[in-house]
């Protein structure tokens, strides 16, 4: 409480659900929005509570990196180009943003003392399930520009816990949804075509599993993994998941039944990965931290689903995206 943390990435989806929980703990914020000419902070844009501090930059500028860590005690880092299919295209932008930029954050918390630095890695980084469920010391697999980028971060983060006693911890959320995700996703493009109207829904691949986390079970895991006791956390990658499994055919399925809508799929060519680069089985193991944190997953999917659907089916929130429009 009281305590002043820094949140790069806030701009963005899970990010500005982290800076909500953080000021109603009463955290004073300093939130990290990625620079532009129009002066828009993104999910942030209209917030202006006692407690938060805007701040435009750019992870890539190691200096900007040094300044924005200067009185911080915690610093949550999640400013990242996540999009896989966009990867394929720009994968030399995936390494300056995010190896570059958690260099950068990594070395900025080292020079300011930083307490402690929670790193956001991604499932994406374990590739297709070896085994289930898939715990941290499941091998890597680099099925994508956008993981090999994440597992290189990874390596940064945890070379400087080895080589300079960094107190850093890596958190690796399963697959999160919830209000403000991006239209790219499978659930918010489902949802945000059948909003509109539409009866004929474009999709990729139906048989992949996932494990689905719902934005607020995983900003309270980084809330946990930060508060946790240093010597229990510090140094360890810690997978955030619910440890089960669902299809993406059955997750629309259960979207339909929800939003009452009698829809057809058709698979859209544009939204299928490569074949060797998709991942089709993820499902985390969560026993590491629920026996190092108090954290538990507090919603199911289907409240989880629930919750998005309210969200996304108001005007105010869907007038922000363009649901006939694949956003790589």
């Amino acid at each position: 409480m009281g305590k002043k943390v820094l949140v790069t990435g806030a701009d963005g989806f899970i990010g500005s659900h982290l800076t909500d929980l953080l000021l109603s703990k009463g955290y004073q914020v300093r939130a990290l929005c990625q620079y532009n000419s129009f002066n828009y902070w993104g999910w942030l844009d209209n917030r202006r509570d006692d407690g938060l501090e805007i701040i435009s930059g750019d992870v890539r500028d190691a200096s900007f990196c040094r300044q924005a860590a200067q009185g911080v005690d915690t610093i949550y880092h999640l400013a990242a180009l996540i999009a896989i299919p966009y990867s394929y295209i720009a994968p030399d932008s995936y390494i300056d943003t995010n190896i570059k930029g958690t260099l950068n954050i990594c070395q900025a918390a080292r020079d300011n003392g930083v307490e402690r630095l929670i790193v956001t890695s991604t499932s994406e980084v374990y590739g297709t399930a070896m085994y289930v469920p898939i715990d941290e010391k499941h091998p890597r697999q680099p099925q994508s520009p956008y993981s090999a980028t994440k597992i290189g971060a990874d390596a940064v983060a945890q070379s400087f816990y080895n080589a300079f006693d960094l107190p850093v911890v890596i958190a690796r959320p399963f697959n999160t949804y919830g209000p403000r995700q991006s239209a790219r996703a499978i659930i918010p493009t489902i949802i945000s075509q059948i909003a509109a109207g539409e009866r004929v829904i474009k999709v990729g691949d139906l048989t992949p599993t996932r494990d689905f986390n719902f934005v607020a079970d995983t900003a309270a895991a980084f809330l946990a993994l930060a508060s946790a006791e240093a010597g229990k956390v510090v140094g360890r990658d810690i997978n955030i998941a619910t440890g089960t499994e669902v299809s993406m055919a059955q997750t629309l399925q259960t979207i339909a039944r929800l939003m009452g809508a009698n829809v057809e799929w058709v698979t859209d060519p544009q939204r299928i990965r490569p074949g060797k680069s998709e991942v089709f089985r993820l499902c985390g193991d969560n026993s590491l931290i629920t026996t190092l944190t108090d954290w538990r997953p507090q919603y199911t999917l289907e409240q989880g689903l629930a919750k998005t659907i309210e969200w996304f089916i108001d005007p105010a929130n869907s007038s922000k995206y363009k649901h006939d429009i694949y956003n790589r």
